[in-house]
């Protein structure tokens, strides 16, 4: 296990790591791209003012339902300053987990919309919304220490990865940590992997346009993985 797996840790430890969190400057092309997005902005939201640097963990603070996505998106999470809120991708992950019992709302506006999770948190492989939305690997090693104090400050006992990409960084921190000393396995929609330790890890189709408008991603098929994550909460260790 991670150093500090089990301790109830308050609240303020978690806003301090989320503070950490936006105030990263590690990667410049990152942030660079972060403000100019933010200075030149969309049409459709010229007024409003942008987050505009790396945006930090979603959630409660006391979770065992971890998500890990990719990346912000730009004129989504970079926009909002809250974790796929204010995009398509948003709107279809919160309209699942209000269904599935772990969100108070369906609907992700605003960091203000008044939305909370509950045994659930976001995170991401990449805290920045990067061009083309595709972080280099020296980015994502940049930003891997988050992904580790946000594991073992919380009491995960499933992951789920939304795309290939947080499926890889979760796999990476569990052999970093001696969960998993196998090759790495096939990512795939609906896919499980049980750790040494007892705990989960499932795998989903990223709910990006460019999934959901081809019909590679389902609504039913999205159900699917958080009804199989709620078994797996619920399911002895």
């Amino acid at each position: 296990m991670g150093i500090g797996r089990n301790r109830q840790l308050p609240i303020v430890t978690w806003d301090r790591l989320n503070q950490r969190i936006s105030n990263c400057r590690a990667c410049p092309r990152l942030i660079e791209h972060c403000e100019t997005v933010a200075r030149e902005k969309r049409r459709m939201f010229m007024e409003d003012d942008y987050w505009g640097r790396p945006v930090p963990n979603f959630g409660d603070p006391k979770a065992r339902f971890l998500i890990v996505g990719l990346a912000p998106a730009a004129h989504g999470a970079n926009r909002t300053g809250r974790m796929f809120t204010g995009d398509r991708s948003g709107d279809w992950l919160f309209r699942a987990l209000h269904k599935a019992g772990f969100a108070s709302q369906p609907d992700a506006v605003s960091a203000e919309d008044g939305l909370t999770l509950h045994d659930c948190a976001i995170t991401a492989t990449c805290h920045c919304a990067p061009p083309q939305n595709k972080p280099t690997r020296d980015e994502i090693q940049n930003c891997r220490h988050f992904m580790t104090e946000t594991v073992e400050m919380l009491p995960v006992k499933v992951f789920l990865a939304l795309g290939s990409i947080g499926w890889r960084a979760v796999i990476d921190y569990a052999k970093a940590v001696g969960w998993w000393d196998r090759k790495l396995p096939k990512f795939g929609h609906g896919a499980t992997v049980q750790f040494e330790n007892g705990l989960w890890l499932v795998g989903s189709f990223h709910p990006s346009q460019q999934n959901t408008f081809t019909g590679k991603l389902t609504e039913p098929m999205f159900d699917e993985v958080f009804q199989q994550s709620s078994r797996l909460l619920d399911s002895p260790v």
